[in-house]
């Protein structure tokens, strides 16, 4: 198959961490062809929806672990498969990019669906669970938060459309900062926040359990560094193996059908004690960590299923 890549620079990668990596990897020994362009590099032209990138390989030498081509214009109507892989923040760029791909819809698989990426943004989609979710509400109004701290004591406070652990900030019952954070978060975005009860299981680990098309293929605890609330790799979070336990199973099977029907096939969702707080669907991660405790190849069940839609 032709193989797209819409995603951040793939040259600034770790290799050994980076889930795009590995996913064009295993497209690559399964003999598929591969092409990366950035966000920016989109475009509609004239009822094409264009890019302008590279043919590329991978191999496992990091600094020198992606060889392009010459630069060239595609038409992305002749492609197979695009993968919609960039980073949020979940802006207006972002948006749009989902636009412009959702007009290949009949002729190219877009993974993940762009048209239920768009609706359904990680700390959103959790909302149709509220049974297995902590408390929680998304406000830009300040006595709405305010209220909703009274209520709960210890709260998560973070941006809506952000990711990777930036801006988030746990106020415990005697902080006196909400006012002031409030302030800060409004006076850079137009954004509402997001706010939830504190789970002191999070000392534990916050759990990313990968589901393929729907179903659980394992898990990843992330343990926060010391002194830290946040656990997210990208700030220092620990990854250790963990398996599934009976909680999770009920998550997954609730949520699950959902993301299958909707073209989600790569989702990563985040459970921490009993609940459920995100479902990542714009460019999740914890391929190669989970590959590396479990010893199983998660990218190429991933490929599977993209290539039985295919089929």
């Amino acid at each position: 198959m032709k193989i797209a890549f819409q995603m951040d620079p793939i040259g600034d990668v770790n290799i050994n961490a980076d889930s795009s990596f590995r996913l064009a990897e295993e497209a690559q020994a399964r003999g598929h062809d591969l092409f990366f362009y950035g966000p920016d590099d989109l475009a509609y032209e004239e009822g094409r929806i264009t890019a302008r990138g590279h043919d590329f390989t991978v191999q496992r030498v990091q600094g020198d672990h992606a060889h392009f081509g010459p630069r060239r214009e595609v038409d992305l109507a002749e492609f197979d498969v695009v993968w919609l892989r960039q980073d949020p923040p979940f802006d207006m760029h972002y948006i749009t990019t989902t636009h412009l791909l959702d007009r290949l819809k009949g002729t190219t698989l877009v993974v993940n669906d762009p048209f239920w990426v768009r609706n359904y943004p990680e700390k959103l989609l959790v909302l149709d669970f509220p049974h297995l979710t902590p408390p929680t509400t998304i406000a830009r109004d300040l006595e709405t938060i305010k209220a909703f701290k009274a209520r709960h004591g210890d709260i998560i406070l973070k941006p809506l459309y952000g990711n990777g652990g930036a801006g988030v900030f746990r106020l415990d019952e005697n902080d006196r900062n909400l006012t002031s954070l409030h302030e800060l978060f409004t006076g850079f975005s137009r954004e509402p926040l997001i706010v939830q009860k504190f789970l002191p299981a999070v000392s534990k680990g916050d759990k990313r359990v990968i589901l393929v098309d729907g179903e659980a293929a394992g898990a990843i605890n992330r343990v926060p560094a010391e002194g830290e609330t946040r656990s997210n790799m990208h700030v220092g979070g620990r990854p250790e193996k963990v398996g599934l336990t009976d909680r999770d199973r009920e998550i997954c099977a609730a949520i699950g059908p959902l993301l299958k029907e909707k073209g989600q096939i790569f989702v990563g969702i985040d459970v921490i004690g009993d609940y459920l707080t995100e479902i990542n669907v714009t460019s999740p991660t914890g391929i190669q960590e989970l590959e590396r405790f479990d010893g199983v190849n998660i990218a190429g069940k991933i490929w599977e299923a993209i290539e039985a839609r295919r089929a």
